[in-house]
């Protein structure tokens, strides 16, 4: 069986219509081709509802940059400098 591969964005869309939507965990995956395993396992992944999940990726995705975004040049100093003298 190939198993296909999701952007996040339909994933998101996809836990929205039955968490928000008000349609069926069933009906949803029926009209999107997917298993209610695959939806079930999309919604505990991003919490209880698909804006926490989009709100925790924004939060990861600030949080990279602002990493990223600092110098790289940071090196371990010698022993002896750590020393009292």
């Amino acid at each position: 069986m190939s198993s296909k591969r999701y952007t996040e964005e339909f994933r998101i869309a996809a836990v929205k219509q039955f968490t928000e939507g008000g349609h069926s965990v069933g009906d949803v995956a029926r009209r999107l081709g997917v298993t209610t395993k695959s939806l079930s396992d999309w919604k505990e992944k991003c919490g209880e509802s698909a804006t926490a999940c989009q709100e925790k990726k924004a939060e990861l995705k600030r949080f990279r940059r602002s990493v990223t975004s600092y110098p790289v040049h940071y090196q371990a100093q010698p022993a002896s400098i750590h020393q009292a003298p």
